[in-house]
């Protein structure tokens, strides 16, 4: 590999605005600029990535919490194969006090993808609502093998 395959699909997107998020609702996060999008591969008009190849991904996220109302809010996240299949080992909730602007949550997982396989970051909340906060709620992915 390395100098071999200076090519491998890689991408790292964030958000510029916080994106608002109900109670109880997955909703997919508006991860809508990218610092980093080799080949294209991430698509932030539809949020999520595409794979262009078959292969084994890895992938990873960052949720950073920004209050709406009160900070009783629980904050989850998960990433999703082709809308609706929760990827294993990707899901994760901060369970404990949440502090706005502080308190974040990170997902890493691997996934086998088919060309064409869609990956998006969504969030949710229990007991009270709250954002998802702009810059720093990011996603992110490398085609490994």
């Amino acid at each position: 590999m390395g100098a071999r395959s200076p090519r491998l699909p890689r991408f790292k997107a964030y958000t510029n605005y916080d994106n608002y998020v109900g109670v109880g609702t997955w909703t997919k996060i508006g991860l809508n600029n990218t610092d980093y999008n080799d080949q294209g591969a991430f698509d932030a008009a539809n949020n999520h990535f595409v794979a262009p190849v078959d292969g084994t991904y890895l992938f990873g996220a960052t949720l950073l919490y920004k209050v709406n109302a009160s900070t009783t809010a629980r904050m989850r996240g998960r990433l999703v194969l082709n809308g609706t299949t929760e990827i294993r080992g990707s899901f994760g909730e901060i369970s404990g006090a949440h502090v706005s602007e502080v308190t974040a949550l990170w997902l890493q997982t691997m996934a086998p993808l088919t060309a064409g396989d869609t990956i998006e970051l969504q969030g949710n909340f229990r007991a009270a609502d709250g954002y998802f906060a702009a810059n720093h709620t990011s996603f992110w992915g490398a085609k490994i093998g």
